[in-house]
């Protein structure tokens, strides 16, 4: 069976999905996008990826395509066609098709796609054994906190991280990590769990959120300020956090070990307490 995609209106089989080459995301990477689990066939975080998509496409002077309660309807009929049980839906608005020219074009409609994919996010074996980081300059423009479709930085830093034998990168600018290629970084010590705070530096992890969000719940200290990679090299644990890895252990960087070289107690108690958070969000849509 082919993938069902949504492509500005239409529900399509993946091999017809087609986009025009004047749009403005093709051309100028003009556009945001946004990355949400689906846990037991349901969308979870929306209010989270909502606000953020809304102040994204604010700070680019982009139009919705839609209102919010078609965009989550668009999301919901995805994961139905694709009989998704968990994985993820990527969406994607750009400022629309028009020829190609710098300033922003009058009167042209947004573009919008959705799509979805299957993964492993609940049981993912990497949990239990944790993941290589290896550390990359920071090349990304000064406006990280939007979730822009301009993702080349990314792609060579990433490249550069799985060609060490790493599963992710921590990108490191004027000394200190600013955050994971497509995660958010933290680090651990003495019962303390420690990540930058927000600003355009970084973009503002709806994962993060949520995490500071439980540590609260759970009388966990959680402390935003910069960090090293020697401090990181110190520390008691580190992990992730990102849509697709819900919370996830570093055990190590750049071949060191962090702590025992294991997942760490508190970055298996947070990650336990984020699965029954949105599981339970899940649940609650089939009232």
């Amino acid at each position: 069976m082919s993938r069902i995609v949504f492509v500005n209106g239409e529900y399509l089989a993946e091999q017809d999905a087609k986009i025009s080459i004047f749009d403005r995301g093709f051309i100028f990477g003009d556009g945001v996008y946004e990355v949400v689990p689906v846990i037991n066939g349901k969308v979870v975080d929306r209010p989270y990826f909502l606000e953020r998509l809304d102040r994204s496409l604010g700070e680019l002077s982009i139009k919705w395509p839609c209102t919010k309660d078609e965009y989550l309807t668009v999301m919901t009929k995805l994961v139905g066609k694709n009989n998704l049980q968990e994985g993820i839906i990527y969406s994607q608005v750009t400022r629309g098709v028009s020829d190609r020219d710098f300033p922003f074009p009058e009167n042209v409609k947004p573009s919008f796609v959705a799509f979805t994919a299957e993964m492993e996010l609940l049981d993912n074996p990497a949990a239990e054994t944790g993941i290589p980081v290896a550390t990359t300059d920071d090349l990304r423009w000064k406006r990280r906190d939007i979730k822009s479709i301009n993702l080349l930085a990314q792609v060579l830093a990433k490249q550069a991280a799985v060609s060490k034998g790493a599963a992710e990168g921590w990108m490191i600018e004027d000394g200190f990590v600013t955050e994971g290629v497509t995660s958010t970084a933290y680090i651990v010590k003495d019962g303390k769990v420690i990540t930058r705070p927000l600003s355009n530096s970084i973009l503002p992890g709806i994962r993060r959120r949520t995490l500071i969000e439980i540590a609260g719940q759970q009388g966990i200290e959680f402390e935003e300020r910069l960090f090293t990679i020697d401090e990181a090299l110190e520390a008691d644990e580190a992990f992730i956090s990102s849509a697709t890895t819900l919370a996830l252990a570093v055990v190590s960087i750049d071949g060191k070990s962090i702590g025992s070289g294991e997942p760490g107690v508190l970055t298996r108690k947070l990650r336990a307490c984020y699965k029954e958070r949105v599981i339970a969000e899940a649940e609650s849509q089939n009232n």
